[in-house]
């Protein structure tokens, strides 16, 4: 940070990047080295006696030697110039460039001495030697070495060319204000074609070509006017975790402090007595069995590695395509195979499953209508992201106008889910599935579930629905948090039950809290006093074994703490970013800085359920207490992207089925465990 300027130009590269890769190529040009200081013992004397060829022995041993001596020397002066300086202190690297020039040209050399030895180690004609067995297969091998290393240093360079680095783009001044600029069409067209490319199959979709668009303007607005490559994201990400790790902190402290009433509660029936009946974790766990059923037999294998297979075996139909069946399946393999997912993990009989559709594009999710007799509901259960194309369809993040009936007016939701779920309801117009459902089960309610992608879609399927089924209840889990303006989200706290578990990533992943992301990478980019090497070191190590307290303090420059105050909360200049865009990027005003020019919030009444810290007399006397606490949230509290260790862990879905599993049975345990009062005997009532 910045990005390398080389030949003119900006590449994916910045000079603090070669450390790792110069100490690989050190260790392996020494042993390199060795090896021909070994031939050169053993064999230099014979080549006097090569009948033809044996001046270009000679020139492949001396100077192969001399070569690998003198990058040996420039590759540690390159790496000790990259590992110099913070990420922000660019000068304390300007003579990485020269370095690299010069370790660059020897490469014409380099190519000319491995040509010689190509010559004698495979052209018998050529070079007519006295045979050795052991230096003939250390120069095979260090010909064949050092051509597979050329073709790894040209995948590199393609891999780290900046399309967009040349000098007539990087000199652009540009403001996300005034619209898009020759870079950002240029930066979009990029990434379409990109998409075009690697995902071919996914360009026939009817959706395809405008979820590539959709997608290519979001990924060029995320870092438009930055100056970050890759390697800086992921120190920027490691530098976030030890910032959010200290806001903690200091917020434990502050709480402690405090005679605030907690947050969390571990008494659930507390937690629950303001809430609707039908808002229980025991109806959540039984219709989140439902929507992990609705991913079919890629989540039995994801369960069951080993024994997936065999379990699915015994509920998949051979031939089905050939016998008739009472259950409308489109879709779905001729063995059924999709089918068989649901019904081994829902334990339903096929009679129950009234229709299923596996049809898997762009926007167009599968989903199956569940009677549920256990409950006594119709249960429209939709399936979460699983494929490349349920990704784009979660990408496609842009507001779009969403219209239902009771939806508060100019309501703005995620267009691809918008579409999603108007793609679900035409198919289920189209088959008259709940029309069916309702004239053999009249007394029944409607639930719509989902689980993640799933929870957003049946969310904005709801609002469609109300109008027809007023009672209809859903329940979401792990919803995204960029769905819908804030107003239809509390409309929706009426009728909406969702849960989140911990860290969950998803639950606070829209394009706001991704663009809040951004300009916290940078801000803490600059703020940092590390070099980019031992951030990327400390990140290892933090996964494995947490950050150490210390980190939290000297992590930062000492300059920029104020007492009392974080040493990140502040908005600092950021040279990378072109000065004419810096105060747009770091503005509070939404309008000007946001790809997206309204605000989304996820949907629905929330219940967080997060992990108990036991006391230190609990961990003292070994005893167990409650794992889990939980609380009311607000979609305001969704609105940061926090970098933890579980964030992903925490949004499986076997995750928050097997959470919220521990809640209930604890609970059950706790029930049993209390003692009861003897009764009083008479005498003494008297």
């Amino acid at each position: 940070m910045p990005a390398l300027r080389f030949f003119g130009r900006k590449w994916l590269i910045a000079s603090d990047d070669l450390v790792f890769p110069g100490l690989l190529e050190i260790v392996l040009r020494i042993l390199w080295l060795s090896l021909i200081v070994v031939v050169y013992v053993k064999y230099y004397h014979l080549t006097w006696a090569c009948s033809h060829g044996g001046i270009f022995v000679r020139t492949y041993i001396l100077g192969m030697m001399a070569l690998l001596f003198l990058i040996i020397l420039i590759v540690i002066a390159l790496v000790n110039r990259s590992a110099k300086g913070s990420i922000s202190d660019v000068h304390a690297r300007r003579h990485v460039p020269p370095l690299l020039l010069t370790k660059l040209f020897l490469i014409i050399p380099e190519t000319i001495i491995n040509v010689f030895g190509t010559m004698w180690a495979f052209c018998q004609d050529v070079v007519v030697c006295p045979q050795e067995s052991f230096v003939k297969a250390v120069i095979e091998a260090l010909v064949v070495f050092n051509w597979v290393l050329f073709g790894l240093a040209i995948f590199v360079v393609v891999l780290v060319y900046d399309p967009l680095g040349s000098k007539k783009y990087s000199d652009l001044q540009e403001s996300p204000s005034t619209g898009e600029s020759l870079k950002h069409r240029k930066s979009t067209s990029l990434w379409q074609r990109r998409f075009r490319w690697a995902f071919c199959w996914v360009r026939s979709d009817e959706h395809g070509h405008e979820a590539f668009q959709q997608v290519a303007a979001l990924l060029s607005s995320l870092f438009r006017s930055t100056d970050l490559v890759p390697s800086d994201i992921l120190a920027g990400c490691v530098l976030l975790r030890v910032k959010q790790k200290r806001e903690t902190r200091e917020m434990r402290r502050i709480y402690l402090l405090s005679d605030d009433e907690p947050k969390y509660s571990t008494d659930v029936n507390r937690v629950f007595s303001m809430a609707p009946r039908w808002m229980n974790l025991e109806d959540a766990a039984h219709f989140l069995k439902l929507s992990m059923a609705a991913y079919g037999w890629p989540f039995v294998m994801y369960q069951y590695c080993m024994t997936g297979t065999f379990r699915l075996l015994r509920k998949i139909t051979c031939c089905a395509c050939f016998t008739r069946r009472s259950t409308i399946v489109t879709d779905d393999n001729c063995c059924l195979c999709h089918l068989a997912g649901v019904k081994y993990i829902s334990k339903l009989e096929e009679e129950h499953i009234l229709f299923a559709s596996f049809r898997n594009h762009v926007f167009e999710l599968p989903f199956c209508v569940i009677a549920d007799h256990k409950t006594c509901n119709i249960v429209i259960a939709i399936r979460g992201s699983i494929s490349l194309r349920d990704i784009f369809t979660d990408l496609t993040a842009t507001s779009d106008k969403f219209e239902a009936a009771g939806v508060p007016p100019d309501t703005m939701a995620h267009k691809g889910m918008i579409i999603g779920a108007n793609y679900i309801l035409k198919r289920l117009d189209q088959a008259g599935v709940l029309e069916k459902a309702f004239a053999k089960y009249s007394d029944y309610g409607l639930v719509l579930t989902g689980h993640s992608l799933g929870a957003g879609v049946a969310t904005l399927l709801a609002f469609k629905l109300r109008s027809r089924y007023s009672d209809l209840k859903v329940y979401a889990f792990s919803t995204p948090a960029g769905l819908i303006s804030r107003e239809a989200a509390k409309v929706s706290e009426s009728f909406v039950f969702t849960v989140g578990v911990g860290d969950d990533f998803v639950m606070r992943l829209g394009v706001d809290s991704v663009e809040n992301l951004r300009t916290g990478i940078i801000q803490v980019l600059q703020a940092s006093r590390l070099p980019k090497y031992r951030i990327l070191l400390n990140g290892f190590g933090y996964a494995l074994f947490g950050v150490p307290p210390g980190d939290l303090e000297s992590t930062w420059r000492d300059d920029l703490t104020a007492p009392g105050r974080s040493p990140l909360l502040g908005y600092q200049f950021i040279p990378t970013v072109a000065a004419s865009t810096e105060a747009a990027l770091l503005s509070r005003n939404i309008t000007v800085r946001r790809f997206s020019k309204a605000r989304l919030f996820t949907a629905g009444r929330i219940l967080h359920i997060v992990s108990r810290k036991k006391t230190k007399s609990e961990k003292k006397h070994g005893k167990g207490g409650p794992s889990f606490e939980m609380r009311w949230a607000t979609a305001e509290d969704f609105m940061e992207l926090k970098v933890m260790p579980k964030m992903l862990v925490d949004h499986l879905p076997d995750n928050v089925y097997d959470t919220i599993q521990t809640v209930l049975n604890e609970q059950k345990e706790a029930k049993n465990d209390t003692p009861i009062a003897p009764p009083t005997p008479i005498t003494e009532i008297i």
